[in-house]
């Protein structure tokens, strides 16, 4: 039996939970210390084609890292059966959160629904197809991010066609045919209904016939579901797999259109924070803090005179933050607010009565209080620089959240130089401080090259008053930050000095806050795009999003030539396409007049293209994908 194996080089530090298919236990590697969590499956009779396939689905997966999917270590078997090494997550399963809150609110409940989509489209990408997509089998953290576990495993349960957990099955699960990505959209769908609810779309209390009706014949009570998103739900849960979305990517896209046009742009903000204020108020749930193996509450509760707060976010004058937004205050007095709605009170944070904020404000601003910097919201535990596995990561987790801010210098004007204003960007809070002072060395000479090449083009110019930088810091995550540049010049009063006025350019960089390294084009796109037939599709995908339209401009002069890019324009330093990376999108920073075109008379001399990371999927390395899909915007960081 599967309770009698253990796998060498793992100590056991708790049970987290044991049924039918075997135990899960949280462990830490014997010589690293890194904590994970291990699930034992029982081998059974007939099984032995369930754990092959499991392992080949364990071995596509181990590729994956989408920051809404767990990591997976290892994959082991044994004549007991099979176990999976996976990432430690601190946090509480979204089951036990319905379970204590009910219905979660609108924002909150497509918060999940995105996040879920999200990481069920990077299983789907590698080919993988969950099978059993279920609240038990997602994990909220502190800050409010949500992360898929037990992919493939529902196939050991039974057989292989009729997985998965009744309440959440497609029709398709039911008439025993194969699975698809489709089938994890149903799931995914009757899972939002719950959250969104309160309750289950079919045969509550009904018993299994009556689930199995509901599911094959019935239509979803969209009656209870709030107006703008019946549609959502209508789709997600067509009963042919071919009528609804074809996979988790395009509902997302979908789903983003609604929740923006019902709910406003700050939705997924608003929902982030009421996941992250559900989860801290049941952090003493979490498996590293309830095993001792993250900060203590009582640790936590004091910072900078009372202060404490999850999501890295400091709050003052002894207000508590989940998600950086007030959730404590002044709670003796009975003002705390969670999530901007009042502790006690029946507001959201977008005015809209009932939710998860308004059933659950007063013990949030009370947990948040006490558990606040022990929650997952205040970083990640990433693995050492040589791997992911546990066994040869560094002895102790890395935590790499930082703070960023923007810093200003001025430089006088010299005898032969304009004056300069110059921002960069720098962080503070590493954990490695050879690694701190590499990531800052990288920002900054980004800057640095660009500037010093203005200086040197204006110098001695008598209608050039000053040139100048800003900085812009579009992604922070807790693996990469990146930064664009725009430079410009200042002429001096009178018209002499006008025709300097629009001159601009951009520099751009992006840097891996674990290894200090600034990242390159061959670290962005795969080796595919960076030839001469993938920098072309390149080409295609930038026009659309080309704004003013300087990429295919009216001739008005000799032929214009077409806009193409060769390996030249992305992978040198100083080149004339700058890419950076924000939440959810790809910018690209374009010097029109400095590629292979005609511009007469510098119609167009920077252009910038916002273009969303979905359109860039299949052109840039999964990696990367996956950590710009996840990211939320960047708040406008301090300046000095």
């Amino acid at each position: 039996m599967s309770g009698n194996w253990r796998i060498d080089g793992f100590d056991e530090v708790r049970e987290l939970g044991t049924g039918a298919q075997g135990r899960v236990v949280l462990a830490r590697h014997s010589t690293a210390g890194t904590p994970v969590a291990i699930k034992y499956l029982i081998r059974r009779d007939g099984d032995d084609r369930a754990i092959e396939r499991l392992r080949e689905e364990a071995v596509m997966l181990g590729r994956v890292t989408d920051p809404h999917v767990v990591r997976l270590y290892r994959f082991v078997t044994s004549p007991q059966g099979a176990a999976l090494v996976m990432e430690a997550v601190n946090g509480v399963s979204l089951k036990e959160i319905l379970s204590r809150h009910g219905a979660l609110g609108p924002e909150a409940a497509l918060t999940v629904l995105k996040g879920s989509l999200l990481g069920l489209a990077a299983a789907h990408a590698v080919g993988v197809v969950h099978r059993d997509y279920k609240p038990a089998n997602v994990v909220v953290r502190g800050d409010g991010l949500s992360k898929l576990i037990d992919f493939g495993v529902a196939a050991l349960a039974g057989d292989d066609s009729r997985s998965g957990t009744p309440a959440y099955m497609a029709p398709e699960v039911w008439r025993g045919e194969p699975a698809s990505p489709a089938t994890d959209v149903y799931s995914a769908t009757c899972v939002f209904f719950e959250c969104v609810t309160g309750r289950r779309p079919f045969g509550t209390g009904e018993g299994l016939g009556a689930l199995r009706e509901g599911h094959l014949n019935r239509e979803p009570p969209l009656e209870v579901v709030p107006g703008p998103l019946r549609d959502l739900v209508r789709r997600g849960m067509a009963k042919g797999a071919t009528e609804r979305p074809p996979g988790a990517a395009d509902f997302v896209a979908e789903l983003e259109s609604v929740a923006t046009a019902a709910y406003g742009p700050g939705w997924e903000q608003r929902g982030i924070r009421a996941m992250a204020g559900a989860a801290v108020a049941l952090a003493a749930l979490f498996p590293l803090i309830a095993a001792g193996l993250a900060p203590s509450a009582s640790g936590a509760a004091v910072a900078a005179g009372g202060t404490a707060a999850a999501g890295g976010t400091a709050a003052v004058g002894g207000t508590a933050a989940a998600g950086g937004t007030a959730a404590g205050g002044t709670a003796a007095g009975g003002t705390a607010a969670a999530g901007g709605a009042a502790a006690g009170g029946a507001t959201t944070a977008s005015g809209v009565s009932g939710g998860i904020l308004a059933a659950t404000g007063t013990k949030i601003a009370a947990s948040v209080a006490a558990t606040a910097l022990a929650a997952g919201g205040v970083g990640a535990y990433a693995a050492g620089s040589r791997g992911d596995d546990p066994a040869r990561s560094t002895a102790t987790p890395r935590l790499v959240q930082v703070a960023a801010r923007v810093v200003t210098t001025n430089q006088p004007p010299g005898a032969s130089t304009a004056a300069s204003e110059q921002q960069y960007v720098t962080i503070s809070g590493h954990p490695d401080p050879a690694v701190e002072r590499r990531i800052n060395a990288a920002l900054r000479a980004a800057s640095d090259r660009e500037l010093n090449r203005y200086r040197r083009d204006f110098a001695g110019r008598g209608d050039v008053q000053e040139v100048n930088s800003q900085a812009e810091l579009l992604l922070k995550t807790n693996r990469l930050v990146s930064v664009s540049y725009l430079f410009s010049v200042t002429p001096r009063p009178g018209p002499s000095g006008n025709w300097v006025k629009n001159f601009t350019s951009n520099a751009t960089v992006t840097v891996d806050l674990l290894t200090g390294r600034a990242l390159g084009a061959a670290d962005l796109f795969t080796a595919a795009t960076l030839t001469p037939a993938g920098l072309a599709r390149l080409a295609d995908r930038l026009k659309p999003h080309d704004q003013p339209d300087c990429l295919e401009p009216e001739p008005f002069g000799e032929p214009l030539k077409p806009f193409r890019i060769r390996p030249s324009d992305l992978q040198r330093d100083g080149s004339p396409i700058q890419v950076a990376l924000g939440a959810r999108q790809v910018r690209f920073e374009i010097a029109v007049e400095r590629l292979d075109m005609t511009m007469q008379g510098q119609v167009c001399q920077v252009v910038t293209a916002d273009v969303p990371v979905g359109e860039l999927a299949d052109l840039m390395v999964p990696r990367i994908v996956a950590e710009v899909r996840g990211a939320t915007p960047t708040p406008s960081p301090s300046r000095s």
